[in-house]
């Protein structure tokens, strides 16, 4: 445990609160977790997604930058037969939210496929919270010998915003399943941890995020970049943010949800867009026995549209992919895609061409991106790093993810400018409003602080300023405490 961290710190804070509310009987938990019994405390921050956002599902490298917002998650043994889980509001204003199950069912649902665990929470949890924080236990079953024989109760708290783009659902899976983890003893690697959680998004709360919000939550570092290459998953090391820059998040008030139906329509027409350059370089394809489904034989791009070249798209693809294709059109000519998380729908129209060619430049974004990062920080530099944001940005928004808050905020950003100490910016995570990031001077806190207020009067919207940072879950693990 980093003694230079000040996690230990936070999680001290909030195990005393923890027993303040648990002997409180105005706050409405007492007895939940018990006195002189051990309890397992887990945290795993947000996350500031600086480049590569949607790209990571198609293999880009990606720059993700852990907040100080993070979720916290405490579990303890019951002496009853029942699973109970508490959700504290984010700031203390809000409900509480509760969710039960006994362990006959929880049992149950363990036994079943990922697809019915996913229809049981559609129709049993209407907030749609409680199958980011249980999936983790039944994911765990599944690939641990887990035994669901004592009654648990897990309460968590999280400060990271909900819908804002800063990664909420990553944050709780994580900090459960590190608690989780840790109470049944079993052993996981950070990249484990994020594999496992992604899996808790993907197949049960049915959510089609790629891996680089676990990763974050799971392995960041404070005060550096996470390069994560997402083929599946590399990390290709952590980068650290020079002194004499900062980098900002600014909530734009429009909440966003990774499993809404623009996110996975962009993502579905990318792996469309794939399924046709496979065709037209002769790559071997093959239905799968998954309708919709197909193998892809692949040794130009190893799976992965960010591994087509900006110059091969120009040349020999860009101008041959249509600007949408209907799902039905899609499948009687191709037969179907290789994502295992989403499906082309007949009915549906998408968008391909957009969606195809967003990580193939946005690969290109990052990677210069990163290397002038890690290089001499010129103003030069700077202000190149800043048009590589506002490339990301522009490219979102062909997508059909952008918004007109966020791009009132970029513009905002972009006429400030270097002059005012700030360089660049653009949307983050899956778009379609949620967070801006906003590179800058060191010094450009109050500057951005006046872009937030002015853009809050002008929109009529609240605007957070997300700053600061912090390491992710497995830097400092799970502590095992006793409530007195």
């Amino acid at each position: 445990m980093p003694s230079s961290d000040d996690q230990p710190v936070e999680v001290r804070a909030f195990v005393s609160r923890l027993a303040q509310l648990c002997g409180d009987p105005t706050a409405g938990l007492k007895d939940f977790l018990v006195p002189h019994r051990p309890v397992w405390v887990s945290r795993a921050p947000g996350r500031l997604d600086v480049m590569g956002g949607i790209a990571d599902y198609s293999g880009s490298l990606v720059l993700q930058l852990p907040i100080a917002e993070a979720a916290m998650a405490a579990l303890q043994t019951a002496e009853d037969d029942r699973l109970r889980v508490v959700s504290l509001p984010e700031r203390g204003e809000g409900p509480v939210r509760h969710f039960e199950i006994g362990l006959d069912d929880l049992r149950g649902l363990a036994d079943q496929s990922y697809e019915e665990s996913c229809r049981w929470f559609r129709e049993h949890d209407p907030d749609a919270w409680a199958a980011y924080v249980v999936g983790t236990l039944l994911v765990l079953a599944r690939h641990h010998e887990v035994r669901l024989d004592q009654g648990l109760r897990l309460l968590i708290h999280s400060r990271v915003p909900e819908g804002k783009g800063v990664s909420s659902s990553a944050a709780l899976e994580v900090a459960s399943m590190q608690a989780l983890a840790h109470h049944f003893g079993i052993a996981l690697s950070g990249a484990q941890l994020a594999h496992l959680c992604q899996e808790v998004e993907n197949r049960i709360v049915g959510a089609p995020c790629g891996i680089m919000d676990q990763m974050t939550a799971a392995l960041g570092q404070r005060d550096h970049m996470l390069a994560l290459l997402c083929q599946p998953a590399e990390v290709l090391g952590f980068v650290p943010i020079a002194a004499n820059i900062r980098f900002w998040g600014i909530d734009s008030g429009v909440r966003h949800a990774v499993s809404g139906s623009d996110y996975t329509s962009v993502r579905t027409g990318a792996f469309m867009g794939y399924r046709m350059l496979a065709e037209w370089a002769g790559l071997e394809v093959s239905a799968e026995a998954v309708p919709g489904r197909v193998r892809i034989v692949d040794p130009l791009w190893r799976g992965y549209l960010a591994n087509v070249t900006p110059a091969e798209w120009s040349q020999r693809f860009g101008d041959r992919l249509p600007e949408e294709m209907v799902g039905e059109e899609f499948l009687e000519l191709y037969q179907g895609t290789t994502d295992p998380v989403t499906r082309v729908e007949p009915e549906r129209c998408y968008a391909v061409a957009a969606p195809t060619q967003h990580p193939i430049h946005e690969h290109d974004r990052v990677r210069r991106f990163s290397a002038l990062l890690g290089g001499p920080l010129s103003a030069a530099a700077l202000e190149e790093m800043g048009e590589l944001m506002y490339g990301s940005h522009v490219s979102y928004s062909a997508c059909g993810l952008g918004s007109p808050e966020t791009d009132l905020l970029v513009q905002m950003v972009r006429v400030a400018g270097p002059a005012c100490g700030v360089y660049g910016a653009k949307i983050t995570g899956g778009g379609s409003g949620g967070t801006v990031v906003v590179l800058g001077a060191a010094d450009a806190g109050p500057v951005v602080a006046d872009i937030a207020l002015r853009y809050a009067h002008r929109s009529g919207r609240s605007a957070r300023v997300f700053s600061g940072s912090s390491s992710g879950a497995c830097h400092f693990g799970a502590l095992r405490v006793n409530l007195t």
